[in-house]
This record gives structure tokens, C-alpha cells and sequence, in this order.
């Protein structure tokens, strides 16, 4: 074999340490699902309706939820967590907002609405009932 072709110890090693170090670092970037939320457990109190405006939302760091009232006496809970690269939603006005890299959601069904989401928030089941929304 020619000496250019040949895999030295020295490069296989160096090749190796690069992948080792490379590979963590990577997974460590990506939105794995050890970053989705747990679920709150059914009848946990979320939010009171009177918390959440018509055409806007609130968004509940903690659990990871982001609750809108698109019409007046519909609510709708989705993840919080953006899809693009798992950053938190930041906002809420005529759509859920994530600053990280300006991707949109839709209030009423969570669907993209803008931005470079891949696709959109996974909806999340609740209950409205005597003016608090809980976890179903």
C-alpha cells in the first residue's frame, strides 16, 4: 500500500477521540425524550379560564403546557416545548412564539403557523369545568 492511503495508529486513535468527544456533545444539542415533559396527573388544576384571554394564552413553564382560549369558552393545551429545536415557547398573542428561532404556532389547533418548526405542537388533553382547566 502506498503511505497516503494508509490508516495510521496515530490518526485511527485521533479519529476515534474526535467521535468520542463529538458524539455526547451532539446528543447533548438535540431535543431527546428525556427533554419532553411528564404529563401532569389527571385532575391537576392547570389554570382558572379567567386566567387565559380570548385570542391569547398562558404559558405554564413548569409543566411544559401553553393553554389558549382561541374563541371565547374553547381552550385547547399543547407542549410547550418548541419542535424545531426544543427551546420553550415564549409567548402568546395571536400566536404561541418561540424566540429561539422565531417559529409560530397556531392558538386554535397548535399546527405551524411560521418559523422553522418542523411540525406542530402535540396537543395536550384537559378538562374545563366551574371555571378551572386541569390536566385529563
Amino acid at each position: 500500500m502506498e503511505p497516503s492511503t494508509c490508516l495510521s495508529r496515530r490518526r485511527a486513535l485521533g479519529g476515534a477521540a474526535v467521535v468520542g468527544v463529538g458524539v455526547p456533545l451532539l446528543a447533548a444539542c438535540g431535543g431527546g425524550s428525556s427533554d419532553k415533559p411528564a404529563a401532569p396527573d389527571a385532575g391537576t388544576v392547570l389554570a382558572k379560564t379567567s386566567d387565559i384571554e380570548v385570542g391569547g394564552g398562558l404559558i405554564l413553564d413548569e409543566e411544559k403546557i401553553v393553554i389558549t382560549q382561541p374563541t371565547a369558552g374553547e381552550f385547547k393545551a399543547f407542549s410547550a416545548t418548541c419542535t424545531h429545536q426544543g427551546c420553550l415557547v415564549t409567548g402568546v398573542s395571536t400566536t404561541i412564539d418561540c424566540s429561539c428561532h422565531n417559529s409560530a404556532f397556531a392558538i386554535a389547533d397548535g399546527s405551524v403557523a411560521g418559523g422553522p418548526a418542523p411540525e406542530g405542537l402535540p396537543e395536550i388533553a384537559i378538562t374545563v369545568k366551574g371555571g378551572q382547566i386541569t390536566a385529563a
